[in-house]
């Protein structure tokens, strides 16, 4: 297999484990303890109005509803976890996939916080950093959970894909 198709193909299944991995805590937190996190229905709908030029809400739950949206929402979750994949060899090179190690993917799993709580959560009508809800000092600690636990998941999919593509 060509060495660019091989990182890639690692790639895309090291952002879509990682993806996973948020998606389970999330699911555990919502059965176990009753939490609810980011309904993906409403990023689809921020998404599909950001295609129409609407980038800003306020709340994005009052915007119209798209056509698709829970769909939508889901190809972009798992889109945006395959785009901060691939920053794992753009920025620590494509050796890291060879050799993987725990502090890379900590580190950017914990950097991604920087998308929600200053674009998307703003966009969306919920302030900077949750900072226009009821509780944002919980959503605050929710988001950096579930960041670390896309970092751990970006680290534990990197070694499955290196013993098992290698």
């Amino acid at each position: 297999m060509d060495h660019l198709v091989s990182i890639t193909i690692q790639t895309i299944l090291i952002g879509i484990g990682a993806t996973m991995a948020m998606d389970l805590w999330r699911f555990f937190l919502q059965k176990t303890f009753k939490v609810n996190s980011l309904d993906l229905g409403l990023l689809g709908r921020w998404v599909g109005h950001c295609a129409k030029g609407k980038f800003f809400h306020s709340p994005i739950a009052k915007s119209s509803v798209i056509p698709g949206e829970s769909i939508i929402g889901w190809i972009s979750h798992y889109s945006i976890g395959i785009f901060f994949a691939s920053l794992l060899p753009i920025i620590w090179g494509v050796n890291w996939l060879e050799n993987p190690s725990i502090g890379e993917p900590f580190f950017l799993g914990l950097s991604t916080i920087i998308a929600p709580w200053f674009l998307m959560q703003p966009a969306m009508g919920i302030g900077i950093a949750a900072s226009k809800t009821p509780k944002p000092f919980q959503v605050r600690i929710r988001n950096i959970a579930i960041h670390t636990v896309y970092g751990l998941g970006l680290y534990g999919t990197a070694l499955l894909t290196h013993v098992y593509l290698h």
